[in-house]
């Protein structure tokens, strides 16, 4: 189960990169919040929490 919460904020991170011109606006809010995400969840993997 961890493993595929781990897949899906890879994924996540990588759909939020601002790579459209409507989303260039945006800057690095959606990608730094999902690559927040995944630290902590990476430290909950680490950890054995998860």
């Amino acid at each position: 189960m961890s493993t595929f919460l781990l897949i899906i904020l890879i994924l996540l991170i990588l759909g939020a990169i601002p790579a459209w011109p409507h989303s260039r606006s945006w800057g690095y809010a959606p990608s730094g919040l999902l690559s927040v995400l995944l630290i902590v969840m990476i430290v909950l993997l680490l950890t054995g929490r998860v």
